[in-house]
């Protein structure tokens, strides 16, 4: 019950934060206007600002936090480690090395198609990553090696790359800040890809129970090891490389949301996960309001926001010894 009831309160915390986003910006807009524009969709001066830019930035917020909160979620289950975030398996990774070959071979391409690279990029990297693991039985200790393996040398095609070529290194660096935009293109683009990892990831809050059992326990009990993880190995890239794809590598959010969840949760991972989505889209939406309001008439990136606030909150969690273990 005490659960349900966090649910519910994550999600008005949400709609709140939701409202703010719209309301909220660079540039300021009379609170009355923004209702009204809400409400009944009048033309006004701050009207355009508050539906071409403001909602869609807020909506792709949306969607991109709770792609990584889940994928966070799913990356420490799955690997057994507290420390782990989507990064880890090499999807990051895969994603800028995409971005920055497409910047070396077609010059400077747009935000969709920077998108689709990237997108495509990180799930040829999951993939590569569940293949060299699965070779030695597809355990928590071979997915974290093939990731840490496949990132470095991932990285060293991207820094060869962008060292060589002035556009790939612009690109990049364009990139590679983990902001928040306002382009529908990249929304309707990576839309359908959170929503399917997504709804892997709900699945695979019943697997993670199983596994963590242990892989034996877990084929003694019927269980298909391998299946549950090419699952969420195959979701993990969903989420993250369609989030990345759209805002760029927004780091740290993927890794300390579980952690939060957990606290009130257990270590029951049918409640981690949608605890820990609903609480990156939150953290997500906060941070990019942040980001606006104190840096105008500028704005700090959300992934700055995110880790000024998140590593003292994650110290503190450590030193007070509240981290729940895996």
């Amino acid at each position: 019950m005490k659960k349900g009831f966090g649910i519910v309160v994550l999600v008005v915390a949400i709609a709140i934060a939701c409202v703010a986003s719209v309301a909220f910006g660079t540039r300021v807009v009379p609170w009355g206007e923004t209702v009204e524009a809400l409400r009944h969709g009048l033309a006004g001066d701050g009207l355009p600002q508050l539906y071409d830019n403001r909602l869609t930035r807020t909506v792709l917020g949306l969607i991109v936090g709770l792609a990584i909160g889940a994928a966070g979620a799913l990356t420490q289950g799955h690997t057994r480690n507290p420390l782990a975030d989507p990064g880890l398996l090499g999807i990051n990774a895969g994603a800028a090395c995409a971005v920055v070959t497409g910047a070396f071979v077609f010059g400077a391409p747009g935000a969709l198609v920077n998108t689709i690279l990237a997108l495509i990029g990180a799930l040829v990297a999951a993939a590569a990553v569940f293949g060299l693991s699965s070779v030695t039985g597809s355990s928590p200790l071979t997915l974290v090696l093939a990731g840490a393996g496949l990132t470095a040398a991932l990285t060293a095609v991207s820094s060869a790359l962008i060292l060589i070529d002035g556009a790939s290194l612009d690109t990049w660096r364009f990139w590679n800040v983990g902001a928040i935009r306002d382009n529908p293109d990249v929304l309707w683009t990576a839309l359908p890809f959170i929503v399917a990892g997504l709804g892997l990831a709900a699945v695979g809050g019943w697997f993670l129970n199983l596994l963590s059992l242990g892989d034996d326990m877990a084929t003694a009990l019927g269980g298909r090891v391998g299946m549950m993880r090419a699952t969420g190995v195959l979701g993990i890239a969903l989420l993250t490389g369609a989030a990345t794809a759209a805002c760029g590598p927004i780091v740290f959010l993927g890794l300390v949301v579980p952690h939060i969840a957990r606290a009130f949760t257990g270590p029951d991972y049918r409640w981690i996960v949608p605890y820990s989505a609903l609480t990156g889209a939150l953290l997500v939406l906060v941070c990019d309001v942040i980001g606006r309001v104190v840096a105008r008439p500028g704005e700090a990136q959300v992934s700055v926001v995110l880790a000024l606030i998140g590593g003292p909150a994650l110290m503190l969690m450590v030193r007070r010894r509240k981290l729940p273990t895996i």
